[in-house]
């Protein structure tokens, strides 16, 4: 039996991921070309590997067979790839990494002007995506590496698989039209009554902030929900309500917007996952060290440890 790897991957991704959209959304493709794809690994299987449910395609036993030693054979693929690098003394080598919207604009120049200097043969194909979908693409191989945040309040679920590297810590302001707060730190507490502009609450940051504001003994009454924080802070300048934001996204806060420092200790880690058999690899490092130095050079806190491997 002959089988396309690139179809054995999006058999894997089924099995995490339960329905033909899902996989599309992860990896970018449309759901009719992940059907298709599907289609004809199961003609290169020469045997039934999915049955319909409604809507969602389950595995048939051949098909979890198949998904099962799919991910002995992607990972060796990627290992073997590993390994030559490492003979190249990860002198050349490309790689993927997932970003959002503050940390390509805030740090990722800065790092990648760095890397550019200490390891020239290191290429970077960034993906923007949302923080919480980057562990789930690393470990899935669609990326070599993403960024991750972790809330002092509200951390993000550890993958078994990864392990990740803290590389600064974020303080966290609050953003009001100007001349509403002054430059003393504001107790969260203390916003009870203003209107609020924030993610949806399933985004991790919408969720950790809805958290911190029932910890402060309120919640906050959101009058505009937003997927942006760019979108959040020009909302903010309209004179629309209140938000919360780090110190990446405060960096491109537009004019009418008032930033004073949040008091208390809500902050936020960012630090970088990576599968933790890859941890070997020079190049990711070196694009590891350069974000971490980067990241002083915007003026972000140090982190106080180091690597943290998935538990």
């Amino acid at each position: 039996m002959e089988v396309s790897l690139h179809r054995l991957k999006l058999l894997r991704e089924l099995r995490y991921r339960g329905t033909v959209t899902a996989v599309a959304d992860a990896l970018h493709y449309s759901p009719s070309a992940v059907s298709q794809q599907l289609s004809l690994l199961e003609r290169e299987a020469d045997t039934p590997l999915f049955e319909r449910h409604g809507r969602r395609i389950a595995l048939t036993e051949a098909g979890r067979v198949l998904a099962d030693h799919s991910e002995e054979i992607l990972d060796a693929v990627e290992s073997a790839g590993s390994a030559i690098e490492s003979l190249r003394d990860g002198s050349t080598a490309t790689l993927r990494a997932g970003v959002w919207a503050s940390v390509a604009t805030g740090l990722l120049p800065a790092g990648l002007a760095l890397l550019r200097q200490r390891a020239p043969g290191v290429s970077v194909h960034s993906v923007e995506l949302a923080p919480e979908a980057g562990s789930d693409a690393v470990r899935d191989g669609s990326l070599d590496l993403s960024f991750v945040i972790d809330y002092s309040n509200y951390a993000m679920p550890q993958v078994r698989s990864l392990a990740r590297r803290t590389i600064a810590v974020e303080r966290i302001y609050v953003a009001t039209p100007a001349g509403a707060a002054g430059p003393s730190p504001v107790e969260l507490a203390g916003l009870a009554g203003s209107a609020w502009i924030l993610s949806d609450s399933r985004s991790h940051f919408g969720r950790a902030v809805r958290m911190a504001c029932r910890e402060s003994g309120f919640e906050p009454d959101v009058r505009h929900v937003v997927g942006e924080q760019s979108t959040a802070l020009a909302l903010v300048a309209a004179g629309q309500g209140v938000t919360l934001v780090s110190d990446l996204g405060a960096a491109t806060a537009p004019a009418g917007v008032e930033l004073t420092p949040l008091a208390g200790r809500f902050e936020r880690n960012l630090s970088v996952a990576y599968r933790s058999r890859d941890d070997g690899r020079r190049s990711l490092h070196a694009f590891i060290d350069a974000m971490a130095d980067a990241a002083l050079e915007v003026g972000l806190r140090p982190p106080d440890g180091q690597a943290v491997p998935g538990t």
